[in-house]
């Protein structure tokens, strides 16, 4: 018999509405407020305006033959605009497939060709690699650039092309709970990147779920740095920021000076982050020559941040600092802290409507309260599966709902939840279980430590020995660092070999690549 944990939250009533019009349903109330401005150049877009923009939009792609189910591709850094392609897709009854803005002309073509999409939005920057993509995946004709392009000798067709007239944007019939609004890409739990196909229905109803815990208001100030193609930038910080009319500074990349800038000038009051970045406002210098005594709450999410580095970060901004989690294939969000604080080191309990259990994945038994396990998940949040892959559905979604995250989680007697590591990551040490993230959490405390990363390199004895991958602060002694950490765990759990590394590679959401650092390993021997 199973056991459910519930969310200790009371289920919110989830509107029948499509993601725009729920978005965007008191925009007219606030037409004048600034909604999304560009950082680096100040350039504002007003909700009327950003209402007005994607009206224009959906007439114009309705009248160039974009219908009900076609696929608008976006393949850009975060910009006002990126609101516009999103919502302008949508309204018009399709959906948006949104692009790593690092990808390359072969990994833009593999996304295009697979989701179907009908044209693609880009930047000047980008052209190259769209063009390329666009020709291999036979929509050469169809690429649209934002922004000014000089000099080139084939000029594509500017994103003003796609404009209409706002008054004839069309009436689409949408099923929230069937027609899809967005395809992210994910690699899940394993494998190449899938379309994960999530529902107008997903996207509201997460909105809903996550505005319980991060109750945002109007006359806040949220930073756009996060990529807005992933879900987490996408619909924490975009989607949530706009509906609850807050305004949004976007950036499009991430740079420290630029940020801790824009959050003195726009007196930015919250801050949805990455770890990498927690760890910059914890660590970085750079922070004591700016005011951001204007932050109210730091949240991260997208990879686990350690008790002692959420409160290193809360000290030093004087922000409370709080953590969620979720998934691509949950729209994202499933557990968050709420934004008065909690238990540091946790990403709290379920939200609304959201239920889990922790499974044991070779047994396949729930485990007792305070035991490790897979989480699974099961909520309106959920997606629909993934595109064109069955088999990768049905290795996800069990036939009772319920989403296998690849994730290793702990619950407490109070219903706090504790990501511990990913099921596929776990270090094997002479048959025990060593969590890498459990290490890095305790070595990012260490004064001479910057960043880190930890793998299971292969041994003839012990089958796996944990290496630590570190960025040194000064006069790192590695025996030291062994020795320190020895002292804090239990004998399996002990660093055996220690590499420096100029720096950790991370995906943009901020995960640990750990597969490079193993492809690394494996090359070197």
């Amino acid at each position: 018999m199973s056991t459910i944990i519930e969310s200790p939250h009371e289920d919110v009533e989830i509107p029948d509405a499509d993601i725009t019009s729920f978005v965007f349903q008191d925009a007219a109330d606030r037409a004048d407020k600034p909604a999304l401005i560009d950082g680096p150049s100040g350039r504002t877009l007003t909700y009327g305006e950003l209402t007005g923009a994607i009206r224009a939009l959906a007439s114009g792609l309705a009248a160039g033959g974009f219908s009900k189910g076609d696929v608008l591709a976006v393949y850009m850094p975060n910009l006002p605009e990126y609101a516009i392609a999103f919502h302008g897709a949508t309204s018009a009854g399709g959906k948006a497939t949104t692009m790593n803005p690092l990808y390359t002309a072969n990994e833009v073509a593999h996304q295009l060709e697979d989701s179907g999409a009908k044209l693609l939005v880009t930047v000047g920057p980008f052209l190259e690699a769209a063009s390329e993509a666009a020709e291999r995946a036979g929509i050469g004709d169809e690429v649209y650039v934002i922004g000014e392009l000089n000099d080139r000798p084939a000029q594509p067709k500017p994103f003003s092309d796609l404009l209409g007239d706002p008054a004839d944007a069309p009436e689409v019939e949408i099923d929230p709970a069937v027609d899809l609004a967005v395809l992210p890409y994910s690699s899940g739990t394993t494998g190449l990147p899938k379309g994960v196909m999530l529902s107008h229905r997903n996207l509201v109803a997460n909105l809903n779920q996550t505005v319980v815990t991060q109750d945002l208001g109007e006359d806040e100030v949220v930073i756009g740095v996060l990529p807005f193609f992933h879900i987490y930038g996408m619909q924490v910080i975009m989607n949530l920021g706009l509906w609850r009319g807050a305004t949004v500074v976007t950036m499009p990349r991430f740079d420290l000076e630029q940020f801790l800038g824009l959050i003195e000038e726009h007196k930015v009051t919250r801050a949805f982050v990455v770890p990498p970045i927690a760890l910059a406002l914890a660590k970085h210098p750079a922070v004591d020559g700016h005011d951001v005594s204007s932050l109210e709450v730091i949240m991260s999410g997208a990879a686990p941040l350690g008790a002692e580095l959420s409160e290193a970060v809360e000290k030093r901004t004087g922000a409370v600092t709080i953590q969620g989690y979720g998934l691509t294939e949950t729209s994202p969000v499933t557990h968050t802290v709420t934004a008065e604080g909690g238990r540091a080191g946790t990403i709290g309990p379920a939200l609304p409507n959201t239920e889990c259990r922790i499974v044991d994945p070779e047994s396949g038994e729930d485990v007792a309260q305070g035991d490790r396990g897979e989480l699974w998940i099961r909520g309106p949040q959920v997606m629909q599966g993934y595109l064109n892959n069955d088999e990768a559905t049905a290795a996800t979604i069990d036939g009772e709902g319920w989403l296998h995250t690849g994730d290793i989680a702990v619950v407490d007697s109070e219903g706090n939840f504790e990501i511990v590591d990913r099921l596929k990551e776990l270090i094997k040490y002479k048959g025990f279980q060593v969590p890498p993230a459990e290490l890095e959490g305790l070595l990012i405390t260490h004064p001479q430590v910057q960043d880190v990363a930890v793998i299971g390199v292969a041994d003839e004895e012990a089958g796996e020995l944990p290496k630590a991958y570190i960025v040194p602060g000064e006069d790192l002694d590695h025996d030291e660092l062994m020795a320190w950490v020895g002292e804090r765990v239990s004998p399996q759990k002990k660093i055996r070999l220690v590499e420096e590394i100029d720096e950790i590679p991370k995906s943009p959401s901020g995960k640990i690549l750990r597969r490079k650092l193993v492809e690394k390993e494996r090359a070197a021997t």
